[in-house]
């Protein structure tokens, strides 16, 4: 049985490079993050839903397309690009916060999305490291 870190050369297996694997990790943590995001900003009461939950659910999906660029760029730019993910990243839990605290969200919903955002900023780091 063949492993996700290996590919088949010639009946040979060699492991393929991780940074090239971990973007798809990433990126499957940002969608499953979108997919959790828009029922949460469906409950957002009208008027908020237009402005702040449209402002978060535009960042979920630059998210995915940073991942995106990012995974076929290399060096500086990929950099440049790694630092805006993780800029967003961080707008994203401000406003996550911020509607827990306007009462917008329960705090268990809260609770997995901070979680889930965590693990992608977890991810992010040792994506830049490499």
């Amino acid at each position: 049985m063949i492993k996700l870190s290996q590919v088949i050369f010639s009946g040979e297996k060699k492991p393929i490079k991780k940074a090239i694997a971990r973007p798809f990790f990433i990126y499957q943590k940002i969608y499953d993050f979108n997919l959790f995001a828009y029922p949460l900003i469906n409950k957002i009461p009208r008027f908020h839903k237009q402005v702040l939950g449209k402002y978060i659910l535009e960042i979920c999906t630059l998210l995915l397309v940073l991942v995106i660029k990012a995974n076929k760029e290399k060096g500086q730019v990929r950099k440049n690009l790694q630092q805006k993910i993780s800029y967003n990243l961080d707008c994203l839990r401000i406003l996550i916060r911020l509607t827990k605290d306007l009462k917008f969200i329960s705090i268990k919903n809260y609770l997995a999305a901070s979680e889930k955002l965590n693990e992608i900023g977890r991810m992010l780091s040792s994506w830049i490291k490499i």
